[in-house]
């Protein structure tokens, strides 16, 4: 678990380039928002409150199943990339603020949302402040991804020279880890008290990258962007300079997002 410290600093470094961040961050399975809509039995209008939507990635799914949505981003640049990219959906309020800043509504939300982002928010209040916006039985749905082995791993083990060399804070034979060996953990979920025992979803996919497309996604990335500018050219070009030379210029990436469910107790 990262300071609390880093963890301000971190997650405040994706605005720097929201317009990247927007084009090259994917999206979800719709695999994904089937099953949060069966397990919080969610309908159009629904109310759901998305915890930091980033430039809308998973917004747009939540939307489009005609859910009243109201999307808490941190960051001033993502937001205002969100808010144009969901122009086309009156049912999507995109407010700019901290989640554990922001001042709880009157009316409590049928479901919670929090794509890629929920592990960025502080530790000691985000599961009791979710339960707080909640309605009885409502739904906290946390999504993560996960770079996993498959697509073209070799690529993958030999980019970790690059690291190594280039990043300080990359751990020596550091190699990627099947879905499975990945474990399940709904500790803090289940330990709370607040939540009936979580139901977690896991879906594998992969996406292809050509060698610019990779080092635009790598700029992405937090720890990459925090990286001191000639470290960071000096690792981008290591990583791009072996996509070409040993495979033609496009590599694949294989993903694994865990979609984590619980249920608010109905007190």
């Amino acid at each position: 678990m990262l300071p609390g410290d880093s963890r301000h600093m971190l997650r405040a470094i994706f605005g720097e380039d929201a317009l990247l961040y927007d084009r090259m961050r994917p999206t979800y399975p719709s695999a994904v928002f089937e099953a949060l809509a069966e397990f919080g039995q969610l309908g159009p209008a629904s109310r759901v409150l998305e915890i930091g939507c980033g430039t809308g990635q998973a917004t747009r799914a939540l939307a489009e199943r005609g859910y009243v949505v109201t999307a808490v981003e941190l960051s001033v640049d993502l937001a205002a990339v969100a808010t144009n990219r969901l122009a086309a959906f009156p049912n999507v309020d995109v407010v700019v603020s901290a989640f554990e800043d922001w001042q709880l509504p009157a009316r409590p939300f049928d479901a919670i949302v929090s794509a890629t982002a929920f592990h960025w928010l502080d530790p000691d209040v985000r599961i009791a402040r979710s339960a707080a916006a909640l309605r009885g039985g409502g739904t906290l749905a946390i999504i993560g991804t996960h770079h996993i082995a498959g697509g073209d791993t070799p690529f993958f083990e030999q980019a970790q020279d690059c690291y190594e060399r280039w990043d300080p804070a990359t751990p020596p034979g550091l190699r990627l880890q099947t879905a499975d060996e990945i474990p399940v953990d709904t500790t803090e979920l289940d330990d709370s008290g607040l939540f009936e025992p979580a139901v977690v979803h896991r879906y594998e996919w992969s996406l292809t990258y050509s060698e610019a497309e990779y080092r635009d996604l790598l700029l992405t990335y937090s720890g990459h962007r925090a990286l001191e500018p000639g470290r960071q050219a000096q690792l981008l070009d290591c990583i791009t300079a072996l996509i070409n030379s040993s495979y033609g210029g496009r590599i694949t990436k294989r993903y694994m997002t865990e979609l984590t469910l619980g249920r608010l107790t109905d007190f």
